[in-house]
């Protein structure tokens, strides 16, 4: 321990010197020892500062800086009060500084800095690694050994580049020390020798060496020979013989004299294209040995064999590459197994459609040429035996539809329900015929009971299958079917299975009708049947919808087809309907249900449908369709029309009625009847007695007005041409019983009569369209005509027209002052309507009741021909006006 610490001591002394020496060649006042290390990864290092040529500091003042970060003081140990040490970790592979700094204490530091920092590199490197798993090879040449003795071993597990470590192969001959080594920084060296020492022990190992020191690997002392890779096997050859059609021969030639080198060989082989290898135990291929026979194989089978060789003693030697492929047909033989023999079964009424298939033997040994079927029906215990076998020829396989699977379709063939039948198939190929197949078909009453709790389940890439047995015992197998758009295959199963996988290509996406059938000593039974999808996603596309028909005021039908079976990927679960005119709505329904009435829709309205399939694994929509709702629900528009036509017509029979009930009113106030002035005698009437008037009652009055007649006194009139007589009504009149001629009652209608200026004026201004008048004027002329010689008279006029009045008959005051000149005094005149004329007695009841003299009176007539112009009538003194109405003109008492 005392010599250990005199060492450190003495290494520290010669460090400080070398350190002053090479600060004082610097001028630098600080020196770290020690100077450059190499330090191991994984260790702590520790460096040293020391002052030199200067009091102004101490130890106290120095601190150390790594990589630009100052050392925390704890890591510092003061050596003395010039020399300050600091130990750290090497725990990185990165190359830093170590720097040792001073405080700037006084100026002298401050102006002289770079005379107060010293620093060294500290280079980071691993110890050597042992090499582990040395091996050698020396490669055969084109006839003989190579030269080159080519070695590798493990590479290093650390690895700096900067600092490699150096690798030296020795490879030494024991017998003659002939010795050959080579260096190299990679984990692989190859020596050149003079030639191949063959039967010679050789010793060989590797060193590796950096700064850190030097490691070997392990020593290798084997026989020249046992490094040797050996070219393949040459001319290797393969020969089938006609009388061994299950057996190839294999010849081959060693690769290099067995002079040199004893060596053993090894041979595999497999179906022409496959790289299922089987490899032929060693241990029935001798030493040194250049033929074997492959036994056991196919007939009518290509073969790929291989041969490949090594050093004979065990655990030496390396063995060659395999040689080329070889291929070789054997010779065929007849099958040696059953044709697969299964059939389709369409049902139909009373009747079934029967399609036969097969696949060719397992153990066909040969190309299968054709098949021979026999079929034999059975009728009420009755069998045909007379059937005889039918060959049928084999060209190609057929794909029947399907993609996946090749069978051949043997017979198609129409089974009535009540007759059951029994297939016989053999095989045939080149060399002979294979056992026999046989199915048989029940008739329907007869068929089998089906195999109880089927149930499928996806499992990885195929189907899970498990059943329960049917109750009847004598089921000998199982056929398993699986049917999808593109693809139709089977599988048997023995008669103790209950579950199974599926051993076809299985796709995902595609649905699976999967059956079981039991099989009853070669009779079907009833099958067993699953639909199923190993996977399902989204369907590939969405339902098309349409419109079934045109679409109402507030109803729409909407139809759509199922998506193909292929184009599902899915079991449909549900549709949903979505219908949109700004805001949209949906509806599910079923996955059975292909139509939908949307009810509650908005007249006269654009809307958009589409329809959402969706399946476990997603959904699709389908594409749109547009319809725009009518304005009127179909009948809407034909009820409208038939209601607005029922009721015209109503009313166009409601006034035909009312106009034949009410045709006298209407006729009288539409069209008012005129008598006929040219017919008319009323211009020789004349009173001839007075009338003797009784004292009027007050209900008797109704058809009686009177009127003021303007004459001269007695019974002589103003000489002039043109006189007018003034009409007043009567003081018994009230104005409610006043009426226009023609009514019903007098004045009933607004009418001008001629009175004094001022009623005149008064009256002309309610005067309607349809004048109707009367007065009494002198006879002594009209317009200005001259009177006749006969005794003067009193004139009666009346008009009931729509011409205009004459101006003598609208102003009275001109005819008077036409006339004398002077007013004259007014008279009241009697005017009687038509229905106060008793026809019994010809006479006016109420004018007896009157006391008015017998003067001219007025007669009110109802009905008179319209268009006519009025006439006028005189009655004489005394007449009476009974004796005066059986001479008007067209009048007929109503």
């Amino acid at each position: 321990m005392t010599m250990v610490l005199a060492r450190r001591l003495l290494l520290f002394a010669l460090a400080c010197l070398a350190s002053a020496s090479s600060s004082a060649e610097t001028g630098s006042h600080l020196v770290i020892t020690p100077q450059s290390p190499v330090l191991q990864i994984g260790t702590n290092f520790t460096a040293t500062c020391v002052i030199i040529g200067t009091t102004e500091v101490t130890a106290d003042d120095l601190y150390w800086n790594l990589s630009q970060i100052v050392i925390p003081s704890n890591q510092y140990t003061k050596i003395n009060e010039s020399a300050l040490s600091v130990t750290i970790p090497v725990d990185n592979e990165e190359s830093e500084w170590l720097f040792c700094h001073c405080k700037e204490k006084s100026s002298y530091v401050f102006f002289n800095k770079g005379k107060f920092i010293h620093g060294i590199h500290l280079t980071k490197v691993y110890p050597p690694e042992k090499p582990k798993n040395l091996t050698c090879i020396v490669v055969q040449g084109v006839h003989y050994m190579s030269k080159d003795f080519k070695c590798s071993w493990e590479p290093p597990e650390h690895h700096i580049k900067e600092m490699p470590t150096t690798y030296t192969l020795h490879v030494e001959a024991i017998q003659n020390n002939q010795a050959y080594n080579v260096s190299t920084q990679k984990n692989t060296a190859t020596v050149t020798m003079e030639v191949f020492l063959f039967h010679l022990d050789l010793e060989i190992w590797v060193v590796a060496d950096n700064q850190l020191g030097t490691v070997e690997s392990e020593h290798l002392k084997q026989e020249a020979t046992s490094f040797a890779k050996t070219n393949p096997p040459s001319s290797v050859e393969v020969f089938s013989e006609e009388s061994f059609p299950t057996s190839l021969l294999i010849n081959w030639k060693h690769p290099i004299p067995k002079q040199k080198i004893v060596l053993k060989y090894q041979i595999r082989y497999c179906l022409n294209g496959s790289h299922n290898w089987i490899s032929v135990p060693m241990v029935l291929i001798t030493k040194e040995a250049e033929s074997f026979r492959l036994q056991n194989l196919q007939p009518d089978t290509v073969y790929t064999t291989q041969v490949r060789c090594k050093h004979a003693n065990k655990g030496y030697g390396y063995w060659s590459n395999w040689s080329a492929n070889v291929t070789e047909k054997t010779h065929a033989y007849r099958p040696t197994s059953k044709p697969d023999l299964w059939n389709i079964i369409t049902e139909r009424v009373n009747e079934r459609q029967v399609k036969f298939i097969c696949k060719n033997p397992v153990l066909s040994n040969g190309k299968i040429t054709g098949f021979k079927i026999k079929i034999q029906t059975r009728k009420d215990d009755m069998m045909n035996r007379n059937m005889s076998w039918e060959n049928i020829p084999v060209k190609e396989p057929e794909v029947d539809s399907f993609r996946s699977h090749k069978f051949t379709v043997l017979k198609q063939m129409t089974l009535p329900d009540n007759i059951s039948a029994r297939v016989y198939v053999t095989a045939i190929n080149s060399a002979g015929e294979s056992p026999q197949a046989s199915i048989g078909i029940p008739e329907r009453a007869l068929d089998r009971d089906p195999v109880e709790g089927f149930k499928v389940h996806p499992q990885g890439d195929t189907f899970f299958l498990k059943w329960n047995p049917p109750n009847n015992s004598a089921v000998t197998q199982y056929v398993v079917q699986w049917v999808s758009a593109n693809d139709m295959d089977w599988q048997r199963e023995s008669k103790t299975t209950q579950q199974t996988t599926i051993k076809g290509n299985i796709e995902k996406f595609i649905c699976y009708n999967i059956s079981v059938y039991p099989i009853y000593s070669g009779w079907t039974g009833k099958p067993a049947r699953v639909e199923a999808f190993l996977e399902e996603r989204a369907p590939l596309v969405g339902p098309s919808v349409r419109l079934n028909g045109k679409p109402g005021r507030n109803q729409a039908k909407l139809v759509w087809n199922e998506i193909p079976q292929h184009e599902q990927q899915g079991f449909i679960t549900n549709y949903t309907i979505f219908y949109s005119s700004g805001s949209k709505r949906s509806i599910t329904v079923p996955a059975t249900v292909t139509s939908y009435v949307l009810t509650s829709l908005s007249a006269n309205t654009k809307y958009d449908a589409w329809i959402r399939a969706s399946t476990n694994g997603g959904s699709t929509d389908g594409t749109k369709h547009s319809f725009t709702t009518l304005e009127y629900a179909p009948g809407d528009i034909e009820m409208i029309v038939v209601g607005v036509s029922l009721g015209f017509l109503f009313v166009v029979l409601l006034t035909m009625l009312l106009c034949i009930y009410k045709k006298d009113v209407i006729r009288k106030n539409l069209w008012p009847w005129i008598p006929n002035p040219r017919k008319s005698t009323i211009r020789n009437w004349s009173p001839d007695y007075p009338l003797k008037p009784e004292t009027p009652k007050e209900n008797f009055l109704s058809g009686i007005c009177v009127l003021d007649v303007d004459v001269s006194d007695g019974k002589s009139v103003s000489e002039e041409d043109k006189t007018s007589l003034a009409l007043k009504k009567d003081k018994y009149l009230s104005e409610e019983h006043s009426s226009g001629i023609g009514g019903s009652s007098c004045m009933s209608s607004p009418r001008q009569s001629v009175s004094d200026s001022d009623e005149g004026a008064d009256i002309a201004d309610t005067t309607a369209s349809t004048v109707q008048y009367s007065s009494v004027v002198a006879s002594n002329g009209y317009k200005g005509q001259t009177p006749s010689a006969q005794p003067q008279q009193l004139i009666f006029s009346r008009s009931e027209s729509t011409q205009p009045l004459l101006d003598s008959e609208e102003n009275p005051d001109l005819l008077v002052q036409e006339g004398s000149g002077a007013s004259q005094p007014f008279s009241q005149v009697p005017c009687f309507s038509h229905s106060a004329w008793n026809q019994d007695n010809g006479s006016f009841p109420e004018l007896n009741q009157l006391e008015v003299e017998p003067q001219e009176v007025l007669l009110q007539l109802d009905m008179c021909p319209s268009g006519e112009d009025s006439e006028q009538k005189t009655l004489a003194d005394g007449q009476s006006l009974s004796s005066y109405m059986p001479q008007l003109g067209g009048y007929r008492p109503q």
